[in-house]
């Protein structure tokens, strides 16, 4: 029995290992991502309302999208998302975004976009093969700045508020018609040969030590119970 077990660690150790080891691309997406979280956090005022983060479910950020990605059937956006998972936050899913709408069209420079999502059921749609923003599941332009969070109903209603930054300053954005899925080759590189999306976020995962920061950079995973949902 000793021997068994011993042998089940060491093959769990060696897996691990191998999938902890993302590759470059993957560690630029992550690093990248948690910049866009660091600088959000250190700018309420200028940023996504706290509250509003406080209710949030799962957080995705995509870092440096850029317009002249949005060719016909290109993908213009990959990064990372992560879910509250009691006081602690879960082990990031890579995900990507298909071509969006014009609306989404804001300029040729880098930008970062941000989505919260606000629901449970938001969240098991994005956890699906694909699912396309403003008709699978609502999305609205979120609130920014500290009196942000006096919005419109649309807005408390949505299951998705988008965000975009460009020069430091974070504004709601119109994402409609965006297909956003998990990106499958980057989780199995990260987690394992057939681990899913929704595997790594609602099964406790362990967090590879690459993508602690992103993790870290989010504070804390206690979500805010106070104000209107």
């Amino acid at each position: 029995m000793k021997i068994v077990c011993f042998v089940t660690a060491v093959i769990l150790l060696l897996g691990s290992s191998a999938y902890a080891d993302l590759s470059t691309s993957e560690l630029e997406r992550v690093q990248k991502a948690t910049e866009v979280v660091s600088a959000l956090r250190q700018a309420p005022d200028r940023g996504i309302p706290e509250d509003l983060w406080g209710k949030a479910e799962c957080v995705i950020v995509m870092p440096s999208v850029k317009k002249a990605a949005f060719g016909v059937g290109g993908e213009f956006g990959k990064g990372v998302m992560s879910c509250r998972q009691g006081s602690d936050w879960t082990a990031p899913v890579f995900m990507e975004m298909g071509k969006g709408s014009i609306g989404f069209q804001i300029g040729a420079q880098a930008t970062d976009l941000v989505l919260l999502v606000m629901n449970r059921q938001g969240v098991n749609r994005m956890l699906e093969d694909h699912v396309t923003l403003g008709t699978d599941a609502s999305v609205a332009a979120g609130p920014v700045g500290r009196t942000g969070a006096a919005a419109t109903d649309r807005k408390f209603t949505a299951e998705v508020l988008s965000y975009s930054r460009s020069k430091g300053l974070f504004a709601g954005i119109d994402v409609s018609g965006g297909v956003l899925r998990p990106d499958k080759d980057s989780n199995e590189h990260a987690y394992g040969t057939g681990t899913t999306a929704k595997a790594v976020a609602t099964s406790g995962a362990a967090t590879p030590a690459q993508m602690q920061a992103f993790v870290t950079a989010l504070g804390s995973g206690t979500r805010a119970t106070t104000g209107r949902r």
